[in-house]
């Protein structure tokens, strides 16, 4: 879709098609945008589509929309960038706004130290209220991440409490800040990671969060919305890992077709060797097989049961993990429950299987004389492949964890494909020591 110079655009419709423009269409549509429209829209956008922006622009209109953004926001931008361009956009900026985006841009990317805004409300504690709002007043006009809680410091900027404003303006104007303070303030470490940072936000409902560093003394804030951006990346990353592949760097749309393929192809080709176990599995029970073939038309039945059981392990204590609800040590826990669980899941569906196979016997004639037998050999199976599904899912997390890696690398795939070639092992033994005699 191409935006021609002619056109009138409303925000609306650029953002509707803003995923299927080009790089210079999108710049085309957002500079024919009305100036209060095109602010809101910039910003807006995710820090990658305005450094592609940036970018793009001439270098007068790029430092007029780089001074726009806040310290933290402008980092992010910065770390889209190539490096060989990050010079020429820290060149936009004053000496100030430099010094503040480059202290942001030592820190990882995924540290509070790479989240936190470092322009926040300051007081001191000998202040009295009357000084302190009127302080407040002036620091307003510097563009403040957020305004709803004052941070107290000492003269070497550590930490000594924070004031909300509805305290401030609830006390009297000769009161001093440092006796309506809070003084057992909630901080994280500068070296915190995000997803750490954003469940102490949630576990006390704050609205911004103190990064300091092993002194105490104050770098920054992080904010609830920093954080609602971190937890749709985090969720984003998990969703993707969860359905084996790697994790995309870049938005569908605008990710490359060989990097969509190295993504995924690297999984593929290991679930694809993990499957030819299974065939090695039954190749193992040939003969059962030759024997009885209305065995290996209960296969994908039994199989696809285990390999769904564990994903749904996998995914429940993935999301319990990410949401601090299940540490490592509670794995005894965890097993107790999930091998109680895999016996009554397969117990459903044992009793399903037994009543579908005496039915279509009854009615269809399929399985012969020893259908009985064949019945109960289904049913045991479903209950052990089940259950053995379930403690391998909800198991397989705390492995990754425990060695280091990311536990949603524990893909739904992954765990069915380890499944699948017990649960061939668990079917053909149980039918072997069940129906010798009889079809074997």
């Amino acid at each position: 879709m191409a935006v021609d110079e002619g056109d009138v655009l409303t925000v609306d419709e650029l953002q509707e098609a803003w995923p299927i423009l080009s790089p210079e269409d999108r710049v085309d549509g957002f500079r024919m945008l009305p100036q209060a429209e095109a602010h809101d829209f910039f910003l807006s956008l995710t820090a990658l589509d305005q450094a592609q922006i940036l970018l793009v622009i001439p270098p007068r209109e790029r430092r007029l929309w780089l001074r726009m953004l806040a310290p933290d926001d402008a980092a992010d931008v910065l770390q889209e960038v190539p490096s060989e361009r990050r010079h020429d956009l820290l060149d936009q900026l004053d000496d100030p706004s430099r010094r503040e985006i480059a202290v942001l841009l030592a820190y990882a990317e995924d540290e509070a130290g790479g989240l936190m805004s470092p322009r926040f409300a300051r007081l001191r504690p000998e202040m009295t209220v009357d000084e302190a709002i009127g302080y407040l007043r002036r620091q307003a006009r510097e563009h403040l991440e957020t305004i709803d809680y004052a941070y107290v410091l000492e003269s070497q900027q550590q930490l000594r409490g924070v004031v909300s404003l509805r305290e401030l303006f609830a006390a009297s104007r000769e009161q001093r800040v440092r006796d309506i303070m809070e003084r057992e303030v909630i901080t994280v470490p500068e070296d915190m990671d995000q997803e750490a940072v954003a469940r102490e936000i949630a576990r006390y409902d704050l609205k911004a969060i103190p990064v300091v560093d092993a002194s105490g003394v104050m770098k920054g804030i992080v904010t609830i919305d920093d954080i609602v951006d971190v937890m749709e990346e985090e969720a984003t990353e998990d969703m993707q890992k969860l359905g084996g592949m790697a994790a995309l760097e870049t938005p569908y749309l605008q990710t490359s077709l060989g990097a969509m393929v190295r993504k995924r192809a690297g999984w593929l080709a290991i679930l694809f060797l993990g499957e030819m176990l299974t065939a090695s599995a039954m190749g193992h029970f040939e003969g059962e097989i030759a024997q009885a073939v209305v065995l290996a038309l209960f296969v994908p039945l039994i199989i696809s049961s285990g390999g769904n059981s564990g994903s749904q392990a996998t995914t429940l204590v993935i999301r319990a993990m990410a949401l601090g609800e299940v540490r490592l040590r509670d794995w005894v826990r965890i097993i107790r429950r999930e091998i109680a669980a895999g016996l009554a899941l397969g117990a459903i569906l044992a009793l399903i299987g037994l009543v579908r196979i005496v039915l279509w016997e009854k009615f269809f004639h399929e399985y012969g004389e020893h259908y009985l037998s064949l019945a109960v050999t289904v049913s045991i199976s479903l209950m052990g492949v089940v259950t053995w599904g379930t403690v391998v899912g909800a198991m397989l997390p705390f492995i990754i964890r425990r060695i280091g890696f990311d536990p949603a690398s524990a893909s739904a795939p992954f765990v069915a494909t380890l499944v699948d070639v017990f649960g061939l092992v668990i079917y053909f033994s149980v039918a072997r020591m069940l129906l010798s005699g009889a079809i074997l």
